[in-house]
Parts: structure tokens; sequence; C-alpha cells
């Protein structure tokens, strides 16, 4: 009997398909789970095509088994042929005959259809034969290779859920029919709760009507984890469009059908595992894991249900996963490793309200216990994290109340808050641990180990969000609470202690966090001795925050010794050691040894590569630093090429939005500005500020910096006005955020002076720097690496503003600071060096000028090397002041070597380049060489205009020397011939 239309039946994309494969190859199989709408949608190609007589013969056959078909062929036999309905068997086979073509009969247009198959066995012999004027539809919720496949004709026709616009449209529908209307968008949320299947549409649609509620109250019914499916589901004597089974109940039979089949008596219980886990997909290495297989092998049971015998394997649970797909309740796309299995949420459902209650939390741990196994220690697969965490999320909400013991939450708790943090996912992280303490107070008590464990990953959280004031303060509680409920040398306070440590680093104290990290030092010595890895890792941070708090020469030394210690225990493969390494290289680079930290850094990427290989997060690190140290040692360009080349690997194994990402991000633009791209480090700084605001917040440190770097910018493409209005919002934002004597917010007031100089006002410039000099006198010290910058800018701007003398007395106090502090090599002393000279000689004293750069050089050459920008820059400034001292030749041979060097190193365009030749020339015409001067000029003024156009200062004062040059050549050739 062919069913009745369905109230509100919507129109399919699967209906044109339909269609297609009839027409063309006579059969077609609808194919998808339980309760998408084959039968409706068979029933209504069916009635169509009747109503357009377009068939002669129409039979409807529920094949749900052998008999149930026999048996309707036999009808269909009796009322066409007048078989012999007391011969069901002969009379299907005179049936089968009769559609048979035959050429000599009239032929009749027919179709069959076979409804809801169950077992492909059940149609052996018993297929309507192929006719071209007869045509076999079949509904199932098998998917098995010999039903669908195309070389016997069987055309699969896929039928999934309805798309949103489909469920919206029916439940509109289905609601106006009884007078009722909701807004789309409930409607909309409602569908993706029902996981948009039809049948579970329509029963909550008649659920909706029969209890008079609205969409918002029966969604809150449904979000209500303690209700079974079945109570928010109409009475089955009440169910609409004729359906037999509520949607609860609709995958019951599958379920046993498929627990019978090899493997037997394991299909049920692999399906109730997938039902604890995220419906969108399960990564395979969860359900294949150790924990898994375990737990199946306790539950696997025979078809007598006793327990089976014999351990369950991964190939089992590969085999059970297929049968549960061929049977569709389940997809496994085995290629998928990520997302292998995906289960629809309404099978989920019906599947844990079927679980006896003593089983549920058994199921729910075990798959807890299968992420946990299938989370890799070192996340470099970031989609398959993103899957991890997915399920997890998934499995606490449907289990969370099992995954908490006497002992504590499970590890997968906190394995995925900490994942997020280094996933730099922290407002992510701060609400995953927010709601673990909450939950862990109320279920084991606000004193339970694993409760101050939440706290304390709740406040690095707050840490690693921008927010080290608020981890400190917290952290500070927590210690206290430690100290009363825990011995006060237990590993959970010293941790404590050491996040305090951290965070008051980060908070810009990184004096007061390397006087902390001393005393931890002493504590861990004495507690576990001095070849522990937790005391080893306290000296690391000790020399880490020495180095920050202004001893780059220090932390570099004790680094060196910590390396010592590191290679006696653990060898140079260790991760530990490389990273010691790592630091080292770092230290020395700050400390003022660029070449050395390059050489150190190339050293280690090639040991990273071949231990750790190239998508290790410490290899990456390694490359980062590399690229960072090419940059400082002078080589701007080629460490952009760098970052450029390292990026795209970040990508793809970190994603873009990890922490070191977006760090590589701002180095690359960074690295492009000094290189001389200005326009394209603005555009880079701008898209990365605008993704650091998504991910990081707007008043992370990290987006601070970026924020910072934008508006450098804006003053290098010309705009000082506006580089100083920009500097002075940050400044209003990190004085609120990070308080007034953070490092950071001292270097912001610093820079937002030079603007306020370069705009104009070289007085204010001086007067701002003269209070923070004070200011950071107070809160870092004197031998503060920022003090003594500080101080060098206060001596530039002072001559800036006209007093030359005072700046050159400022740098000369500056420099024996330095030179203790820094000492001789490093690139701020050798600075301050090139300033004390330059300011010498716009004092007056240009001989003095030129005597201090004729004594910096060779220290340049040795230290940079003789192609370093700053190398070239004292080159072109000792030609300068040694012109001016009087020396018009020397300055003149100075720049014939420098200019062939400048065309090498930058090109024969750059601005550098073309100012050395501007200088060549004038020196040439100074030391009496008019002719040579005049014809440098001729040959400098075409590729000025080409390079800097005719309006630069540059062209024009070559012009105007030209035109001086030109006439003084031409006098002295005139008085030259006069004398002979």
């Amino acid at each position: 009997m062919l069913p009745r239309s369905a109230d509100c039946f919507q129109h399919r994309a699967g209906v044109q398909q339909l269609k297609q494969h009839l027409a063309e190859d006579g059969l077609a199989v609808l194919s998808g789970m339980g309760g998408v709408g084959k039968t409706q949608l068979a029933a209504h190609h069916a009635r169509t095509m009747w109503k357009s007589e377009q068939l002669d013969l129409l039979v409807w056959v529920t094949a749900a088994t052998r008999s149930a078909v026999i048996s309707a062929y036999a009808q269909a036999a009796t009322e066409i042929i007048g078989a012999d309905p007391a011969d069901p068997e002969q009379a299907a086979r005179a049936f089968l005959a009769w559609l048979e073509p035959k050429a000599s009969t009239v032929q009749r247009r027919w179709l069959v259809v076979l409804d809801d198959l169950v077992d492909l066995a059940d149609l052996h012999l018993l297929w309507p034969p192929v006719s071209p004027h007869g045509r076999t539809l079949v509904t199932t919720r098998r998917r098995d290779a010999a039903l669908t496949g195309r070389g016997e004709g069987r055309q699969p026709v896929p039928v999934g859920v309805f798309t949103t616009d489909e469920a919206v449209a029916y439940l509109t529908a289905a609601l106006a029919s009884h007078g009722r209307q909701e807004p789309r968008d409930r409607l909309a949320a409602l569908a993706t709760d029902l996981g948009r299947l039809p049948l579970a549409l329509s029963q909550a649609a008649a659920y909706l009507v029969d209890a008079d509620l609205e969409c918002a109250s029966y969604r809150a019914l449904l979000g209500d984890r303690t209700r079974a499916l079945a109570e928010l589901l109409p009475d089955p004597s009440g169910l609409p469009d004729d359906q037999a089974t509520t949607a609860a109940a609709a995958w019951s039979l599958s379920i046993d059908r498929a627990d019978r089949l090899h493997p037997e008596g394991l299909a049920r219980p692999v399906l109730q595992l997938t039902a604890m886990l995220d419906p969108n997909g399960i990564p395979a290495a969860v359900l294949t894991s150790s924990p898994v297989l375990a737990h199946l092998t306790e539950r696997r049971t025979g078809t007598s249900g006793q327990e089976h015998a014999g351990h369950v394997t991964a190939e089992d649970v590969s085999r059970a996963l297929r049968t549960l797909h061929r049977l569709s309740l389940i997809d496994h796309t085995p290629r998928n490793f990520h997302q292998a299995v995906r289960v629809h949420q309404i099978v989920q459902r019906a599947t844990r309200d079927t679980l006896p209650p003593e089983q549920h939390d058994p199921f729910a741990q075990a798959a807890a216990d299968a992420l946990t196994a299938a989370w890799p220690e070192i996340e470099r697969d970031t989609v398959l994290t993103q899957a991890l965490r997915s399920n997890t999320e998934a499995l606490t909400g449907h289990a969370e109340g099992a995954l908490y013991q006497p002992d504590g939450p499970h590890t997968i708790l906190f394995r995925t808050g900490l994942s997020l943090s280094e996933a730099g996912q922290v407002t992510a992280a701060i609400a995953h641990f927010q709601h673990l303490v909450r939950t862990a107070r109320e279920r084991l008590g606000p004193d339970h180990p694993a409760t101050l464990v939440a706290r304390h990953n709740l406040a690095c959280s707050r840490g690693n969000a921008g927010n080290p004031a608020g981890a400190i303060k917290a952290l500070t509680e927590l210690l206290t609470d430690q100290s009363r409920v825990l011995e006060p040398d237990s590993p959970p306070t010293l941790a404590t202690r050491s996040g305090i440590a951290e965070f008051c680093g980060v908070a810009g104290d990184a004096a007061g966090a390397a006087t902390a990290f001393a005393e931890l030092l002493a504590d861990r010595l004495r507690l576990l001795g001095p070849d522990h890895p937790a005391t080893l890792t306290t000296r690391h941070n000790l020399a880490h925050w020495r180095g920050e708090a202004g001893d780059a020469a220090g932390a570099a030394t004790a680094f060196a010794e910590l390396l010592a210690d590191r290679l006696r225990l653990v060898g140079p493969d260790d991760l530990d050691a490389l990273t010691t390494r790592h630091n080292l290289a770092y230290w020395r680079g700050e400390a003022g040894d660029a070449a050395g930290a390059t050489k150190a850094l190339t050293e280690l990427v090639t040991d990273q590569l071949r231990l750790l290989g190239p998508d290790h997060p410490a290899t990456l690190g390694g490359r980062h630093n590399l690229a960072r140290s090419r940059g400082v040692a002078g080589d701007a360009a080629g460490a952009a090429t760098t970052f450029a080349e390292l990026l795209p690997d970040q990508l793809r194994v970190l994603g873009p939005d990890h922490p070191d990402t977006l760090i590589t991000r701002q180095n690359l633009a960074h690295f492009r500005g000094e290189s001389g791209d200005a326009a394209g480090a603005a555009s880079a700084y701008a898209e990365l500020l605008t993704d650091q605001i998504r991910v990081l917040g707007p008043d992370h440190p990290a987006t601070l910096s970026t924020r910072q770097n934008v508006a450098h910018h804006c003053g290098q493409s010309g705009d000082a006005a506006g580089a100083a209005s920009a500097y002075a919002q940050l400044l209003t934002d990190q004085l609120r955020v990070l308080g007034p004597d953070h490092p950071a917010t001292l270097a912001t007031r610093a820079i937002l002076a030079k603007w306020r100089g370069v705009a104009g006002d070289a007085a204010g410039a001086a007067t701002a720097l003269k209070q923070l000099v004070t200011d950071t006198l107070r809160a870092l010290g004197p031998d503060h690496p920022y003090t003594l910058i500080h101080r060098h800018n206060l001596a530039y701007w002072r001559g800036v503003a006209g007093d030359a003398a005072e700046a050159a007395s400022a740098f000369a106090e500056l420099l024996p600071d330095q030179l203790r502090v820094l000492g001789p090599d490093h690139p701020a002393t050798l600075t301050t060096r090139h300033d004390l000279a330059e300011w010498r000689g716009k004092a007056g004293d240009a001989a003095g000028a030129a005597s201090v750069f004729a004594e910096l050089l060779p220290d340049r050459l040795r230290v940079l090397g003789p192609d370093h920008r700053a190398t070239l820059t004292t080159r072109q400034r000792l030609a300068l002041w040694t012109g001016l001292a009087g020396d018009a030749a020397g300055a003149a041979a100075i720049y014939a070597e420098l200019v062939t060097d400048r065309v090498r190193v930058l090109g024969p365009d750059h601005l550098l380049t073309l100012t050395a030749r501007h200088g060549l020339a004038r020196c040439r015409g100074e030391a009496g060489n008019a002719a040579g001067a005049s014809t440098g000029f001729e040959q400098l003024l075409p590729d000025l205009l080409r390079v800097l156009g005719p309006d630069d200062p540059l062209t024009l004062s070559a012009r105007r020397h030209l035109a001086e040059w030109r006439a003084e050549a031409k006098n002295g050739a005139g008085q030259q011939s006069t004398d002979r």
C-alpha cells in the first residue's frame, strides 16, 4: 500500500537525481540513515508518475523481510494474472516472469518500489527484471557495495538531512497548519538542535503543538541532559504522518542487526562509545586507542548475551565501524584521519538514552581515557588538536559528572585547557579554567588539590592573556591557601612561587623576578638537589630574567653554565639541551655579539632539523630567532626573506592564530620596514593588528606592541604629528593596562617624545625625556639598558633643540656607563661613540669629530663587519667630518671607496649610495678638482632625477653644485690657457 503523502512535504534536491537514474538505468537506490525521509521521497515520486499517467502498474512492497517481499509479489500476481495465492513462492515467480519484456505482448509500463530493504540476501532471485518499460526503486539504510554497485545498474541516490532552508520551511509550514508561527532564527536554531533530521523535526513540531510550547522552551528542554529524548516527542499513538516509530527508537532494529554481524557483539558498544563524542568528527586514533580496546574487550557480547572471548583489536574496531557505516548508523571515512567517524546527534542521544545507568559513566570515562591517549605530547597538527578539543567539549556536555572522581577531575579537562593556552586561544583558556575551578569547588571542595591546581592554571591563563597583575594577585591568594592546606615545600607550592616570579617579570619588574627566582633556586637546591629537572628549569628562568633586567652578558654566562650541566646530565641531543643552546645564543646576541649569535643559531637549527624534524615547534623557534639574529646583525633584507620562508610553515603546522605565528608576522613586518619597504611594513602591521585584537584582545601586550609599530610606520611615512598622536593614545592604554613603570610604557614615552621632536618640538622632546630618565632611574635603576637608552635619547634631542655642546657633554658622560654595563662591543656603546663624534662636530670641533669616527671605524669593522649598514654609515660620517676639518682630498678618498661598497651592498639607486656619490663629487671640487666635481655631478644628476625626482633636496643640491663646479672648471680652464 502506497504511504500517504506527508504533511508539508518538502521538495528536495535528490528528486531530480532520482528521476535521472530511473530514466537512464531503470533502477535507483535511495540510501540513508533512518528518519531522513527516503520512504516519502519514493512515495512522492511514485505518486507523481502515477498521476501523470506514466505508469500502467505501481507495486509498493514493504521489503523489511524476504517473506514480506514474496507476499507482496504474490498478491500482485493474484490481482494481475490470477495466480494461485495458496502458493506464494510460485505466485511471486509468476509475477516476476510477467514483468519480463516480451515482444509478442502489449508492453506495460510499471514501477516496483521496494521500501526499507534490510538485507540484500532477502532479494536473492527476487529482483524485478531489467526492462525498457519497467523501473525499480529501492529505499534502504544499507550502503553495501553490492547493493549500490554501478556494475549492477543500481545507481545510488544518497539521502541526507534537510538543508537549513528546507528545515525552516518545513517547521514554518507544519506550525502554520495549526495556526502557529515562530521567528525564522528560532526555527533555524531548533533545526540545528535536532540535526535537521526530517523525522525528528516532524515529531518535534507535533510535540510543540500538543504541548503548546514555544521553540525557546522546547530547546531548553532538549538542552536538559537529564531528560530522555523519548520524553520530548509525541506519544507513539499520536505520531504524525502515520509514522510507525519515534525518533528515539528509530534505529533500535538497525543496531540489533549490526550487533549480530561480524565482528559479532561489537557494533553496539562501539556506537555507544561514539555517542559520547563529537557528532561532527571523531579522530581514528581515539577509537583505536588502547583504552578503547580494553573497554570494548570487557563489554563485547555474543549472540547469547554472554561476554565474548578474546581481546578486541584495532582491526575489530575498524570492522565494527564499517558495519555501522553500512547500516547508515554512522558515517565512516577512514582516510579522513581527523574526522574519521561522524554520528548524527539524534542517533547519539537515542543511543545514550538506552545505556543502563551503571554503564553510562564507564563509557564516558573510557572516552576521556581515549582522548588523553590520542593527544600528542607536542601539538604539531592543529587540525587534530582542534578535533580533540571539540570531542572533549562534547564529552563534557554529555557526561561532565563522570569526569569527576574523588581523586579529582579527569586529566583530559586539564589537557584541554593547557592546549587552548598553548594555541594562543587565551580567552577560551580562561573560560575553560574558570568553569573547571567552579565545578571542582562544587564537586570536590575548595581545598582539594585538584581545585588548587585548577586555580593555578586559571591564574596563569590570565597572565598569558596579558593581565600579569591579575595573575600575580590570583597566584598570591592561591599561595596563601596552599600554605594552609599543603606543606610549605610541596611541589604545587613551589610551582605557584615560580608563577608569581614569572609574571612579576612579565609585569615589568625583571629585577624582582630575578630575585624571586634566586630565592626559589635556593629552595629547589635544598629540596631536590642540583641535578633535578625542576632545579635546572629554575636556573633557566633566573638566567632569563637577569638578562631582561639588563644583564645580558650575565644571562649568557648563566646559560653557558646551565648548558654544561644539561650536556652532562642528558646529552647534546636532548630537547632541554637544545633549548638551553637556543637561549644562550639569544642572550649572546643581546649582549652585543650578533655575529656569534647568528653562527650559534645556524648550528642549532641544523641540529634541530636532524633531531626533531622541520615541523617541531622548537625547530620553528630556532629558525625564528636565526632570522631575527640576521636582522640584528645588519642584514634586514635577509631577515625579512627568512621570516617570509618561515611563515608558511608556521601557518601549516601551528595555524594562523598561534602566538608564534603572530610574532613571526610582526618580525616580518619589522624587517621589511628596516630593509626599506616602509609601506609594505605599515600594511603588514595593520593586518596583523586586526588579527591580534581578534585572537588576543585589545589589551594584550603583543597587541599593544603592534599598535606601537603601526604608529612608528605612520611617522616613517612622513606623518610625524600623526605618529605622535597615535603614540599618545597608545600611552593612555598602556598606563591603564601595564602601569606607569612597565618597561613597555616607559619605551612608549620615549618614542612619543621622539616623534614630537621630529614633528618640530625638539625642546618639548628633551623636556619629556628628562622626566622619563628620572622615572626610569627610579623604576629600573641606573644600569638598566632602558635607562641608558633614554639617557642617549635625551642627549640627542638636547642637541637637536640647539645645544650641541650639551649633547656632546651628555654623550661623553653616558659612554663610561655603557662601557661598564654593556661592554665596548655592544651596539648601543658603539652608537653612543658615533653620536658623541657627531655632536662634537656640530658643536664646532670638526677635527675632534673626525678623530672619534676614525677610532670608531676599526671597532665597527671588527664587531659588525664591513658591509653592515652602521659600518658604512660610520665611513660616510668620517668622510664628511674629515672634509669639514679641512682635508677635502682625504675625504674624497674615503668617499670613493665608500661609493664602490655601497653600490655593491645596497645597489646603485639606494638613497645612501646616491648621498655618498654626492659627497664624493663635492669633496673632489673642494680638493681643487673642479672638473672631476663637475663630471661627478653631471653623472649623478640624471640618477637623482630618476630615483628621487626634481624637487628632492638632494637633487636640488646636486643641480646647484653642478652649476657651481662647471663655472669653476670653466674659469680654471680659461686661466690655464692664458698662463700658457
